[in-house]
C-alpha cells in the first residue's frame, strides 16, 4: 500500500526542509526523503564547514592590520575540531528531530519519481517504499560538483568541495583547479592552515569571473603577498597519480608539470537531477527543472511538480534556495486550500542574487554587473569609491585596501547592483540588497544617513561621486 501525504519533497537541504516547514504551516502534510545527511551539502559540506575553516584565517590577516596586536601560529588541530562540532560531528539526528518537529515525517533512503505524484523509495537494507502525493511533489536535490574529464582526472582521487572541508589533515602542498568562490575560499583557507605550496590555475584571465572584474584583481593581489601562485590562462591536459594517496602530477599545456601532495578541483557544479526518475513524466534526465516563479515546473502536465534551489538553476546559493523554498510551500498550501495565491513570488532572483565570498579580502555583490546591466539594454552610469579612502576603514588597521563599485540606471535613478571588496565588507552587503531590490531612488538613499566612523560611510562616498 501507497502512503499518502499531501507533499512529498525530495532532499532534505535547508531548501526542502524549508518547502515542508512552509506547507505544514499552511496546514497540510509532508514528508522529506534523503538518502545522505538530514540538512544537506551546505550544513556539511560546503556553507558552514568552509566557513569554519576561514574564519581562523581572516581573523589572522585582521589582526595582521592593527599595530600593537600580534598572532601567534593557527593552531590547525582546534581549527578541525572546531569544523567538527560545526557540521555536528556528520551527525543528522539533531537535523532529523528537528524534522519530527515541524511536524513532518522524514523518510531515509533514495527517492525517485515514479510517474504522476508518485515517488519510491529505495531504503538502506534494499527495500522500497512507495510514497503518493495528494497536491504537489517538490525536488530539492541540489547539485553535485562537476569534474572535467581530463585524462586521468578521475583515476586520481582528486578532493571536490566534500573532501577539502572534510580534511582530517592540511596537505603541505596543493593545486587548486578552479577561479571560482570555492577554489578561492579554499585554496586561501588551505594555504593559511598550512598548505605552503599552493597553486591555483584557472583557464580565464583571472579570478572570481562572474563579478566586477576588480574584484578578482583585488584577491588575485592578495594571494600573491600571501605567498599563493596564481597562474591563468591555464588549461590542465592530464593528471597522474600512480600510488593512491600518492603525489599527484598535473601536466599543463604549456610549461613544466606540477607536483602536489592534493589537487582539488573547484570547476563548477551540476544540477543533481540524474536517475531521480525525471523520465517517467517527461522530462530530461540530466537538466536544471525550469520553473516558473511559484516553482512549479513548466514541463509537467497538471501542475503537481514543483523544483527549488540549486535544481532548477536559478540560484545556485543556499540562500536564494530558502527564499524560493518559502515561496513554494505557501503556494502549494494555497492551491491546495483553493485560495489566492501570495503575493510573494519570485522577484529576488530576477535582480541578481546577493553573494560574499569569504576570502580576505571579502568580495559580495548583489544585482547586475555594469556588463550584465549594458547587455541588458539598460542606460547605466557606474561609479566607483577606493574604500580604504573611507574614515572608518582607518580604524580597521595599516594597509586596508578595497574598493566599491555601484551600477546605476539612467532612467529610474535606482541601483541594479552594487560590489564590495574588502576585508569584512560582507557586512555592508544586506543595506545593499535592499537598496538594490527594493529599487530605493537614489535622492531618497542619500536620506539614509550613515554612521560615523564606520565604513559604511561608503554609501555617501558613492552617491557623492555620483553626484548627489
Amino acid at each position: 500500500m501507497a502512503e499518502e501525504f499531501d507533499v512529498i519533497v525530495i532532499g532534505a537541504g535547508p531548501a526542502g526542509e524549508n518547502v515542508a516547514a512552509r506547507a505544514v504551516r499552511g496546514g497540510l502534510s509532508a514528508a522529506i526523503v534523503e538518502e545522505r545527511l538530514a540538512g544537506g551539502e551546505c550544513s556539511y559540506w560546503a556553507c558552514i564547514p568552509s566557513k569554519a575553516l576561514l574564519r581562523p584565517v581572516d581573523l589572522a590577516g585582521e589582526v595582521s592590520r592593527v599595530p600593537g596586536l600580534s598572532l601567534g601560529p593557527i593552531d590547525v588541530d582546534a581549527v578541525l575540531a572546531r569544523r567538527d562540532e560545526a557540521v555536528s560531528h556528520y551527525d543528522d539526528s539533531g537535523q532529523v528531530g528537528w524534522i519530527g518537529s515541524v511536524p513532518a515525517e522524514f523518510v531515509r533512503g533514495r527517492g525517485r519519481l515514479d510517474g504522476e505524484r508518485r515517488v519510491v523509495v529505495t531504503t538502506a537494507d534494499g527495500g522500497e517504499r512507495t510514497l503518493t502525493a495528494r497536491h504537489a511533489v517538490v525536488l530539492a536535490t541540489g547539485s553535485t560538483a562537476a569534474v572535467p574529464p581530463v585524462p586521468g582526472m578521475a583515476e586520481a582521487k582528486p578532493w571536490t568541495s566534500h573532501e577539502v572541508t572534510a580534511a582530517k589533515k592540511v596537505p603541505e602542498s596543493l593545486i587548486v583547479i578552479g577561479g571560482g568562490v570555492v577554489a578561492c575560499e579554499m585554496a586561501q583557507a588551505m594555504h593559511g592552515l598550512g598548505a605552503r605550496h599552493t597553486t591555483v590555475l584557472v583557464r580565464g584571465g583571472g579570478l572570481l569571473g562572474r563579478v566586477e572584474p576588480f574584484a578578482g584583481e583585488l584577491l588575485a593581489k592578495s594571494f600573491a603577498e600571501s605567498g599563493i601562485d596564481v597562474r591563468t590562462h591555464t588549461d590542465v591536459v592530464r593528471v597522474e597519480r600512480p600510488e593512491p594517496g600518492g603525489t599527484v602530477t598535473v601536466h599543463l599545456s604549456e610549461g613544466q608539470p606540477l607536483e602536489a601532495d592534493e589537487l582539488l578541483v573547484a570547476t563548477g557544479r551540476r544540477v543533481a537531477t540524474r536517475g531521480i526518475g525525471l523520465d517517467t513524466v517527461g522530462l530530461p534526465d540530466d537538466a536544471p527543472v525550469e520553473v516558473d516563479d511559484s516553482m512549479r515546473a513548466t514541463g509537467v502536465a497538471g501542475g503537481w511538480l514543483y523544483a527549488v534551489g540549486d535544481v532548477n538553476g536559478r540560484a545556485l546559493l543556499t540562500h536564494m534556495g530558502k527564499y524560493q523554498a518559502r515561496i513554494c510551500g505557501d503556494v502549494i498550501a494555497a492551491r491546495a486550500h483553493g485560495d489566492d495565491l501570495p503575493a510573494m513570488r519570485d522577484i529576488a532572483d530576477g535582480f541578481g542574487a546577493p553573494q560574499v565570498v569569504f576570502t580576505d579580502p571579502q568580495v559580495c555583490a548583489v544585482g547586475r554587473t555594469e556588463a550584465e546591466a549594458r547587455k541588458a539594454g539598460f542606460r547605466v552610469r557606474a561609479v566607483e569609491y577606493d574604500l580604504g579612502s573611507v574614515s572608518g576603514a582607518y580604524l580597521l588597521g595599516d594597509g586596508y585596501r578595497g574598493r566599491a563599485k555601484a551600477v546605476v540606471d539612467e532612467d529610474r535613478k535606482v541601483l541594479l547592483g552594487v560590489t564590495f571588496v574588502g576585508p569584512g565588507v560582507g557586512d555592508l552587503l544586506h543595506a545593499a540588497t535592499i537598496a538594490v531590490t527594493g529599487e530605493v531612488p537614489l535622492d531618497r538613499l542619500w536620506h539614509a544617513v550613515p554612521s560615523f566612523p564606520t565604513v559604511s560611510e561608503i554609501w555617501l562616498r558613492l552617491l557623492e561621486t555620483y553626484g548627489l
